[in-house]
């Protein structure tokens, strides 16, 4: 196995809380674990525009921010009320849903609190990612990137943004205070067949020691220095289509596999990857999923991988599992809207 001695930026969140945007619907849902037990996780729901993606949380007010298809919606932090709606200079011209879909695909807070970064994916040309000033109430500025960035990511120093772009297998990395851009390929098993390839980047996760781990169809982990853009690829065991991933607290990647697409061979399941000596280990799952997060359940400080049932590219349900990653137990309730991205909230 490979040896890597980076270290996880995680940190366990120590509430139950998280909002959950609902794909399918116009809305994001307020859950709470807490009970997971009566399958009643779902506390109360916010309308906040169509086809809801990303969700990021202010680090200095806890603003929700989250990237709909019109622009970014603004929720106070007790997840009660839209307070305000931010249109995208790049407004689609029509609304839709699903994977393919125009408008706001992942955001990240910047570390003032105010400042929010948003990939817009714009149909038929590049997409963008729009600056966005909560205080001014609008967007301050757009940096051209890629194609459809599924997702964006924070580097852990706080000072550049990284989006990770699908469809043109490319990371374009933005200086969160100059909005200067450098752009990499991301390809470690080549760009051919293009759209139609499915070994293409989707979700990344970030290392405290700005390490960038970007997992392909079960296949490779492709494994990039966030300061220099060097970068090696890691054999993976999933032989899955992989999406959503994360780290925990105890030197971990989590990732979600889709299932049998693009010529995978296995069914859907979460990996869990020792970071330290690249062992891996499966956990089948009987359905698909989009995203995962990493909890600790402050009850018993139990570990859990939360993956989301939003899945952009096959089966999409309502609802999210829960992994204990002690025994690989597995349980299920129910979110109503295709819950497709977490993120953690202290209301």
């Amino acid at each position: 196995m490979t040896t890597s001695m980076h270290r996880s930026a995680a940190a366990p969140h120590t509430a139950s809380t998280f909002v959950a945007t609902l794909s399918e619907g116009s809305e994001i849902a307020l859950v709470d674990l807490a009970g997971r037990a009566a399958d009643s996780v779902a506390r109360r729901t916010v309308d906040v525009g169509p086809a809801p993606w990303g969700v990021a949380v202010s680090p200095t007010d806890g603003t929700v921010a989250v990237a709909t298809a019109r622009g970014v919606s603004l929720v106070d932090r007790q997840v009660t009320e839209l307070t305000g709606l931010i249109p995208y200079r790049d407004a689609p011209d029509t609304i839709a849903y699903g994977e393919y879909r125009p408008g706001g695909t992942g955001i990240v807070a910047a570390p003032d609190g105010r400042t929010f970064f948003v990939g817009v994916h714009r149909e038929g040309r590049m997409s963008s990612v729009e600056v966005v000033d909560t205080a001014v109430g609008a967007v301050v500025d757009s940096v051209e990137i890629g194609e459809r960035p599924f997702d964006l990511v924070r580097s852990a120093d706080g000072r550049s943004v990284h989006s990770i772009d699908h469809d043109s297998f490319t990371l374009h990395t933005i200086d969160i205070a100059s909005h200067a851009v450098k752009v990499q390929e991301i390809a470690p098993f080549g760009t051919a067949g293009g759209h139609m390839s499915h070994m293409k980047p989707h979700y990344a996760a970030v290392a405290e020691d700005e390490t960038i781990y970007l997992p392909y169809q079960g296949r490779g982990l492709l494994v990039i220095d966030g300061a220099t853009g060097a970068h090696r690829t890691e054999p993976m065991t999933g032989d899955t289509h992989q999406h959503g991933v994360a780290l925990t607290d105890d030197g971990r990647l989590l990732v979600v596999g889709v299932g049998q697409v693009g010529g995978a061979k296995l069914g859907p399941s979460l990996t869990v990857r020792d970071l330290a000596t690249g062992a891996e280990r499966l956990v089948e799952l009987d359905r698909g999923h989009e995203n995962v997060i990493f909890w600790r359940d402050p009850a018993d400080t139990r570990a859990y991988a939360v993956l989301t049932g939003g899945s952009t590219s096959r089966g999409p349900w309502d609802g999210l599992t829960l992994v204990a990653l002690d025994d690989d137990s597995v349980t299920r309730v129910t979110v109503p809207g295709k819950p497709q991205v977490l993120a953690a909230v202290v209301v």
